[in-house]
């Protein structure tokens, strides 16, 4: 199965997050793929320092989501698109799942939020797997991708082949900038997506957008731990590649004993 990740600019409006998403939609169904993920609240813009991002509109989003759920079903492609949404006045991140018809298949709240989020976000409380045609996979975003294995692991013992991990990570002042994936001298970050996949034996695809100087890059990895593709740091672009699905077995993860937790006495 062919997949996609739009490594696109970060959008400087709402509208423009949008059009942005539609552009990718099309040029990765053009380039034949199955499904693309976008990075991180794509649509309408990570809420960042330094960047303006109008407050949370309920209306906004949902006249977006079936604009892009329009175009995702006129190019028959799934979306993973990474998005805000607010349930019961709470702003909470999340994932919007359209199918290759342009059907609203769901939604992936993040359910760890980095304690710099708190201020803005609030915490999802519960994860799912998706399907489309025979592709069985999960979504994990940002720091419960990196921080937390259990996250990943969740849709791999549930029979996800591979785990999509919209990220949004910009790069800080005299910050270290890469040039090779998961270089010793770089954070943890990409090491991280690595580990995901190889302790799972599951696909592991992790995209960001194109910041100049992004401390971390769009990339996927197979189930081995072994790099698959990843691009060029800064580089606007689809990162795309074809995936062996029954490669992907989930065997480490299914085989992991959950122990009960222990009673300690004083």
């Amino acid at each position: 199965m062919r997949i996609a990740l739009a490594n696109i600019r970060y959008p400087p409006t709402p509208d423009a997050s949008v059009q942005f998403a539609i552009d990718a939609i099309n040029d990765a169904s053009r380039q034949r793929a199955h499904i693309v993920c976008f990075p991180e609240a794509y649509v309408p813009g990570y809420r960042m320092p330094g960047r303006h991002v109008p407050a949370p509109d309920a209306a906004f989003l949902d006249r977006s989501w079936k604009t892009i759920a329009e175009a995702a079903g006129r190019a028959d492609i799934a979306v993973v698109l990474g998005t805000e949404r607010i349930v019961s006045g709470t702003l909470l991140l999340t994932a919007l799942v359209i199918d290759r018809d342009g059907s609203i298949a769901g939604f992936q709240d993040k359910v760890q939020i980095d304690p710099s989020e708190e201020p803005t976000y609030g915490q999802g409380c519960e994860r799912r797997i998706f399907t489309t045609g025979p592709l069985t996979f999960g979504v994990t975003i940002c720091h419960e991708g990196w921080r937390y294995p259990e996250a990943t692991r969740f849709a791999a013992r549930r029979g996800a082949q591979i785990v999509f991990h919209p990220f949004m990570h910009w790069p800080e002042p005299g910050s270290y900038r890469p040039t090779m994936f998961a270089d010793p001298k770089n954070t943890f970050h990409e090491k991280a997506m690595l580990c995901r996949a190889a302790e799972n034996t599951v696909y592991f695809a992790g995209v960001n957008c194109a910041f100049d100087g992004a401390p971390a890059t769009s990339a996927i990895v197979n189930p081995d731990g072994t790099l698959l593709a990843y691009q060029p740091y800064g580089k606007e672009g689809l990162l795309v590649a074809d995936i062996d699905l029954a490669a992907a077995t989930g065997l480490l993860a299914k085989r992991l004993v959950e122990y009960p937790s222990l009673d300690v006495g004083a």
